[in-house]
């Protein structure tokens, strides 16, 4: 089964994200912020990352950039989550090693669309 990680500092946006990946066969975990997603990272690499852009603390772009240096192996798949779709935001995430990018709010089908565009469902 895949896994992912969401990271979002909104419970309500983490819990209904996990119920649509449940939905898809992922196992799934949780973190409020960039810096708890670094911590789940080194326990164990998701098979995709789905961030939102702005979280206290660390933002979506800093975690990137973060995992970055710590990335050994296997390289997750990224799905970056906006509610702007200012390209240079985008182009700064794309930059970072994200692979693609959702707008906020999503739904069901247009996270099942995305993951399958990455060939992960």
């Amino acid at each position: 089964m895949k896994t992912c990680l969401v990271v979002d500092d909104s419970r309500v946006i983490r819990k209904v994200a996990c119920a649509i990946l449940k939905e898809l066969s992922f196992e799934t975990e949780e973190a409020e912020n960039g810096a708890q997603a670094l911590v789940a990272c080194r326990r164990q690499m998701p098979d995709v990352i789905l961030v939102d852009w702005q979280m206290p603390s660390m933002s979506g772009v800093e975690f990137l950039r973060a995992l970055n240096h710590e990335i050994f192996g296997r390289r997750p798949a990224v799905l970056f989550c906006t509610t702007e779709n200012d390209p240079a935001n985008i182009s700064e995430a794309v930059n970072a090693g994200a692979g693609d990018y959702i707008v906020k709010p999503y739904d069901r089908k247009i996270l099942a669309t995305k993951l399958a565009e990455m060939g992960l469902v």
